[in-house]
């Protein structure tokens, strides 16, 4: 499947790590997303991330795994992203893993089914920002300077603006947005329902809807027209 993450406008994001039934699942791929990505921060494992996949393929909705940990890379995904968490701590998320991951599978790998994210983590109150021990305290400029480094200097093709379970500042979510002329901004993180859906997709590029899906499914669907009025 061609994947052209360019024209992303919604994309809703399943742990597999989480429970979700049969015909949940199905109305989320038929919902009209542009894409369903599959990862977590925690709890991720081969053998469920294989189980989620096997059941999204039964649809035809673009599928892309975001590689939390190499030990649970599935292959079967249309895409692979690989989050470099530009404002990590703990060095090991922004070259490490990666390191260790293309030491391993580097001769394997389909590096045309690849593609990295520059990631910032804004909610320090989330188990991304705890894992990656992110430094989350960032004003506006720092978070500009941040996609300027994901798009000038390392060409990433996509810069991830993730405040993970809280809503988060459309502000500086637009500010940052403003400077990218090729790499897309996608933004996550307290997307409840479609008012905040039409707010973040008027700052962001893209938006990822994740923990709604678990909350209130009804509401949680209702994003999808809204990015799209």
């Amino acid at each position: 499947m061609n994947i052209d993450i360019g024209r992303w406008k919604h994309v809703f994001k399943l742990d597999p790590d989480r429970d979700i039934s049969d015909s949940a699942l199905e109305r989320v791929c038929m919902s009209g997303t542009d894409a369903v990505m599959v990862g977590g921060t925690t709890g991720v494992t081969f053998d469920n991330t294989v189980d989620l996949l096997s059941r999204i393929r039964r649809f035809e909705v673009p599928c892309v795994l975001e590689i939390s940990d190499h030990d649970a890379i599935v292959p079967g995904f249309d895409m692979y992203l690989i989050p470099v968490v530009l404002n990590a701590g703990n060095p090991d998320f922004v070259v490490g893993q990666h390191h260790r991951a293309v030491k391993e599978y580097g001769p394997m790998m389909q590096w045309d089914q690849i593609a990295a994210e520059g990631y910032v983590i804004l909610n320090s109150g989330s188990s991304a920002a705890r894992v990656t021990e992110a430094r989350t305290e960032l004003q506006a400029d720092d978070v500009v300077a941040y996609a300027r480094i994901a798009e000038k200097l390392f060409r990433f093709p996509v810069f991830y603006v993730e405040y993970s379970g809280m809503f988060g500042d459309m502000d500086l979510v637009k500010r940052a947005a403003a400077q990218l002329e090729r790499t897309r901004l996608f933004y996550g993180g307290g997307i409840d329902g479609p008012d905040k859906a039409r707010l973040a997709s008027e700052a962001a590029h893209t938006i990822i809807v994740g923990n709604a899906v678990y909350e209130n499914l009804d509401r949680a669907l209702e994003t999808v027209r809204a990015t799209q009025e």
